[in-house]
């Protein structure tokens, strides 16, 4: 669009001449208000003519150029009559403001859209309120069962609902109420009838052709059943008729629905109910099946009434790029609440924020949208007429032109034609990644003769080592109800993705396992339509399926369970930097904003699988090294428990009440409280309180507040906490549709087994300073406080200090640490002569444990620095600078824990145990950690070992056994 000022007009041209003569003779004298209108006699007729009906209205502009709307009319029982003049006068000026503006450039093509929306919004409340007072003093108002006063909700659907109208436009509305009832006064109506009669009325008010024209066209065309539905519908009725009846076109009107008079409360209330109906809770690339459809209409349309040159529905026109952005709105919005907004402006800004839209795309379709829509409110300023359609007058392409700063037509047409070329090219782009899917070849063929036909032998070409088993398994999958009873889209769909999928696992080194991972996954999505368009429409999405099932057993199994996890194979995010480690605490949060304890578990445990997923492909793609991924999954567990912590304090208040100044934490321990957890790995914990003691021997019991009184029970400190870390327990354990979110073990609390689920913390310090075993203390090393009350985060670390800071003897500190060592590696090493225990065999990761802890409790008197770090390579770096190991030493094993840990994720992302076959690598990891573990005279192995004394350790042992 040429942004350049219009020329100054021809004080001759004819136009210009007959405008002006219908001023008075002061308004003609007046050299820069006589400039002013010229400008606008080129572009309007109609504003002219207001203007001149109008003197006021232009004495305000020639004022301040209308810096302000006018504002709106009264409407009341006195003056009933002048209704329909006053508002549409209103709409009128209000209107020629906009034109005023538009042209002399004081307002750019956005302020003009919402100024438009406004003053559509304005006539709208206002007539609403003047007839709800007429229907109220005839009819009464309508009340619900309780004796609520119930009102019209007026919906405001298409560009009025978001908020970007053109000048000329009709206002697509749809009339609701919340509640059923009748109206109170002495001549009652049905909440149906009154609502109806309220709506037509408000319908004709601003949509009959007067003397003054009309205020608004008004189309009630959206309502659910169209011209066959009810004028005005209960929320309850909609919600039934989008259930059942709603359609793809539908979710693409109802995403702009705004409510713009009346309720509007209650509007947004029943919008939010409305949500799942637009946006689906996954992916959804289903959406572009009901795009296509529509452009398919459209296009039909365009041809059958020659409306090329319509710059709204014609190729590459507004409607293409409101379908676009509401077409990736839709796909995505489920997932990301940030891209359900009514503006297509700032949705196409949000999609490029999401990287659902390149930069340039976006700035090319912000660009095209506000040229196209500054000439579309050119066209229709013309002669308030709703119009689309370039003109064919030769004049009226001439004013068109030079309104807009254009030489002559010709080049505002070929600047025009570039732009709609760069939006069709971008449109069609979304409609086309089907077509860029690779082609199966034979399998195809294969696949389509199923269940009957079909010859297996397509299945050897493309790789089977056992084509008899693998045809087998499809003819199987193929006579399942699943996908008997599939509809002829999602079929066809299915007849797309199979075919690809069976050639891509015929690659694979155990294709008959991929096929059978894949086959599962395939039987879990089939009642799911959106699952099959995602993997239709998404090469890059079926490939990544692909990839992560042939690589990992952990994904495969995890997306099989959980299909919402192929969202992740598609979400921009995947690709991108993964969370840092105060991003996990808010997402896993959301779930808290569900009361029911259940939907939140579901919630939270669909956040944690999703950022696992992203974890394990990050993993996996080998964009990020096993330690980054390893404390990522820790800082995800430590988010985890703060939400399931919430939601276990929130029902212990509200069946017991609470207890005034009390605290409580979670201790992780292992390898979470190390910040080095595994895929799949359980949590190992220990829960402590710590509460004021009332009196001698008391202890504080809880107390409802106030509103609950009456209706808990209180318990005694104990009890109660005791009660608190068993629903934690439990929140954790318990068994949704995404699973569950974590195994825990608490068996490292004080006693162990025998002691009490959670301890105080006086207790807790008692017993770490006098009954703790050399192994416990060990563990103490690596425990971290992960949920809790601060003020009690703090006081555990003091302890935790403390007791790890005191002097231990080397000797016995050494024969403690050697024979639980030598212990756990004979009961649970699972190396032979054909493999490596990377965890407990020698030179693995518990060896390198054993090794930090024994130097931690050994110097940390004499070092409190040893005292931080939790993590490995912390603590090694740690013991370094105690000056516990020498250089060669800390770079050895910073190599070895990398090296050691890749590997162990690599069989947990497989579901296989622990154990490899000894390479260069691991070698090398387990030299050095031996290297250092006998320069510390540590001997872990066995047969190494000489006689020693009775230690701790192997009392325990004793005793145990």
């Amino acid at each position: 669009m040429n942004d350049s000022t219009p020329p100054p007009t021809p004080p001759d041209d004819p136009v210009i001449v007959r405008a002006l003569a219908r001023f008075a003779p002061e308004v003609q004298s007046d050299a820069a208000l006589r400039a002013k209108l010229a400008r606008v006699a080129t572009a309007s007729d109609f504003a002219i003519a207001v203007l001149a009906r109008q003197p006021d209205v232009l004495a305000r502009l020639a004022a301040d150029d209308g810096a302000a709307p006018p504002s709106a009319p009264v409407l009341d029982a006195d003056n009933q009559a002048d209704w329909p003049a006053l508002l549409r006068r209103h709409r009128a000026a209000g209107s020629a403001r906009l034109v005023w503006r538009d042209v002399l450039a004081l307002d750019d093509v956005e302020a003009t859209l919402a100024g438009s929306t406004a003053l559509a919004e304005q006539c709208l409340q206002v007539a609403l309120a003047a007839l709800e007072a007429d229907f109220a003093a005839r009819h009464g108002v309508v009340r619900d069962g309780g004796g609520n006063v119930q009102r019209l909700v007026v919906f405001g659907l298409g560009k009025l609902g978001g908020g970007e109208l053109n000048f000329s436009s009709d206002i697509d509305l749809v009339y609701a109420y919340a509640e059923d009832g009748q109206s109170d006064g002495a001549r009652p109506l049905a909440a149906e009838a009154y609502f109806a009669r309220l709506g037509q009325q408000l319908a004709k008010l601003l949509d009959e052709v007067t003397a003054d024209g009309f205020c608004y066209r008004v189309d009630l065309r959206l309502r659910p059943f169209g011209n066959a539905g009810r004028v005005a519908l209960s929320f309850a009725a909609m919600e039934q008729y989008f259930q059942r009846e709603g359609r793809d076109w539908e979710r693409y009107a109802w995403q702009k629905a705004r409510p713009v008079a009346g309720d509007i409360a209650a509007g947004e209330g029943f919008l939010v109910a409305l949500r799942p109906f637009i946006y689906r809770r996954y992916l959804d690339f289903g959406a572009l099946d009901g795009l296509r459809t529509m452009k398919a209409a459209i296009a039909a349309e365009v041809a059958r009434k020659d409306l090329a040159d319509d710059i709204k529905r014609g190729p590459g026109g507004i409607r293409e790029i409101e379908f676009l952005a509401q077409a990736l709105q839709l796909i995505h919005g489920g997932r990301n609440a940030e891209l359900r907004g009514r503006s297509l402006l700032r949705a196409l800004h949000a999609l490029c924020e999401a990287n659902h839209l390149s930069a340039e795309a976006r700035d090319l379709l912000v660009a095209a949208y506000l040229h196209l829509r500054r000439l579309e409110n050119r066209l229709q300023m013309l002669r308030d007429a709703q119009v689309h359609a370039l003109p064919d007058d030769a004049s009226d392409r001439i004013r068109i032109a030079t309104g807009l700063a254009y030489p002559d037509w010709p080049a505002l047409r070929t600047e025009l034609d570039a732009v709609r070329e760069r939006v069709a090219t971008e449109f069609d782009a979304l409609l086309a990644p089907r077509r860029r899917k690779p082609d199966a070849g034979a399998l195809t063929a294969y696949w389509q003769a199923l269940p009957e036909g079909g010859d297996r032998e397509a299945l050897a070409d493309a790789g089977y080592a056992d084509p008899a088993a693998a045809d087998t398994a499809l003819r199987d999958f193929v006579r399942t109800p699943g996908v008997r009873d599939l509809s002829d889209g999602a079929r066809a769909r299915l007849d797309r993705v199979v075919p690809v999928l069976v050639q891509a696992a015929g690659a694979a080194i155990d294709s008959q396992l991929v096929l059978r991972r894949l086959l599962a996954l395939l039987h879990n999505i089939l009642r799911r339509a959106s699952y099959l368009a995602l993997l239709d429409e998404q090469p890059a999405a079926l490939s990544r399926l692909v990839y992560a099932v042939v690589r990992s057993a952990f994904l495969a199994e995890r997306v099989a369970t959980l299909p919402l996890l192929l969202d992740e194979l598609l979400d921009a995010r995947v690709a991108g930097p993964l969370p840092e480690r105060g991003d996990f605490a808010p997402q896993c949060a959301q779930a808290l904003a569900h009361e029911d304890t259940e939907a939140a578990l579901m919630v939270l445990n669909e956040t944690r699988q999703a950022l696992s997923f992203r974890i394990a492909l990050a993993t996996l793609d080998g964009r990020q090294h096993a330690q980054e991924s390893a404390r990522q999954l820790a800082w995800l567990a430590d988010a985890v428990l703060g939400v399931v912590l919430q939601l276990a304090l929130r029902e212990m208040r509200r069946a017991h009440g609470d207890i005034a100044g009390a605290r409580f934490g979670i201790v992780g321990y292992g390898s979470l409280g190390g910040e080095e957890l595994g895929f799949g790995s359980d949590l190992d914990l220990v829960f402590l309180y710590d509460a004021p003691r009332v009196g001698e021997g008391g202890e504080l019991q809880s107390e409802p507040a106030p509103a609950q009184a009456g209706r808990v029970r209180p318990l005694d400190a104990a009890r109660w906490f005791a009660r608190l870390a068993q629903k934690i327990v439990a929140l954790l354990g318990t068994v949704t549709a995404a699973g569950r979110l974590y195994d825990i073990d608490v068996r490292l609390r004080p006693d162990g087994g025998k002691g009490l689920l959670v301890s105080t913390l006086a207790s807790y310090d008692e017993y770490q300073h006098h009954r703790a075993w050399t192994w416990e203390h060990q563990a103490l090393v690596r425990a971290r406080f992960v949920a809790g009350d601060g003020s009690l985060g703090d006081a555990w670390r003091a302890i935790r200090s403390d007791t790890l800071g005191r002097p231990r003897g080397a000797a016995a500190l050494r024969e403690d640490v050697d024979a639980m060592r030598r212990r756990m590696r004979a009961e649970l090493d699972r190396s032979d002569a054909s493999g490596f225990d990377l965890k407990q065999g020698e030179g693995g990761l518990v060896d390198l444990e054993f090794l930090l802890q024994y130097l931690v409790l050994r110097d940390a008197a004499q070092a409190p620095s040893l005292l931080r770090p939790r993590d490995t390579p912390g603590l090694i770096d740690a013991c370094a600078g105690a000056g516990a190991l020498d250089d060669h030493a800390v770079a050895a094993l910073h190599d070895a824990h990398g090296v050691l840990l890749a590997a162990g994720l690599e069989c947990t992302l497989d579901r296989r145990r622990r154990w490899v076959v000894e390479n260069d690598a691991v070698a090398a990891a387990r030299a050095a950690v031996r290297a250092a573990v006998h320069a510390a005279g540590l001997v872990f192995d066995e047969r190494r070992a000489a006689p020693r004394e009775d230690t701790r350790a192997m009392r325990q042992l004793r005793d145990e056994r």
